[in-house]
């Protein structure tokens, strides 16, 4: 029997997980120095770091609320000026209390990512803020609030804007359908879980990010 991740895809159409990620012990997501890993509708402990994992009941349905919900993103950011014919992106590095980052595997290693960063075009007419917020929820599950601006990296088809973000709800456990496991990850571990080169240059900004704010 095939695989299926429970939600389709936004055509409604069923997708096939064609190599299944292996979900971690309920133990390793209370452990700080262990790397954790849920799939669609897995188990999950009920709070991380003092924080609950559950579902976000409020999501915003439209394009109007979620422009809302950015507007309180009150950032310190440079101007965002993308290359000549490249898409403009924008994502997050949601950081935890405990050190950990999340990652999102892309469902059949879309891209050629085999786990990643939260990240998405933007659409006609939204901004960046917006853009972060709705993507990490869409592949992560998660509702953050964007902290800090982090850099802006060129990617195969985007430019893309990164944010530091740290998680106020959620559950990585609704992850959308192009998401086939989620991953909370310690920081030394970032680079020998996210392997595609373009993702360098964000781990680097991120953990020279981190290790800033530990001083």
């Amino acid at each position: 029997m095939p695989q299926l991740h429970p939600c389709p895809d936004d055509d409604g159409n069923p997708v096939v997980i064609r190599i299944p990620s292996t979900p971690t012990a309920p133990a390793s997501w209370l452990d700080p120095a262990r790397l954790a890993t849920v799939l669609p509708g897995g188990a999950l402990p009920d709070a991380v770091n003092g924080i609950p994992l559950a579902p976000w009941t409020a999501v915003p349905d439209t394009p109007a609320g979620w422009t809302a919900l950015a507007d309180r993103s009150l950032l310190e950011e440079p101007p965002f000026v993308p290359p000549a014919g490249m898409c403009a992106a924008a994502g997050t590095v949601i950081v935890e209390d405990d050190g950990r980052v999340w990652l999102v595997a892309p469902s059949n290693r879309y891209g050629g990512y085999s786990a990643t960063f939260p990240k998405g075009r933007a659409d006609s007419g939204a901004g960046l803020h917006c853009t972060a917020l709705r993507e990490t929820f869409e592949e992560a599950g998660l509702q953050v609030q964007l902290v800090a601006f982090l850099a802006d990296c060129r990617r195969t088809l985007t430019f893309t804007r990164y944010y530091i973000a740290r998680r106020l709800g959620g559950t990585p456990a609704a992850m959308g359908w192009e998401t086939q496991a989620v991953h909370l990850v310690p920081i030394a571990q970032l680079d020998r879980v996210a392997v595609h080169l373009n993702d360098y240059p964000v781990i680097k900004a991120a953990r020279e990010w981190i290790e800033s704010h530990r001083r």
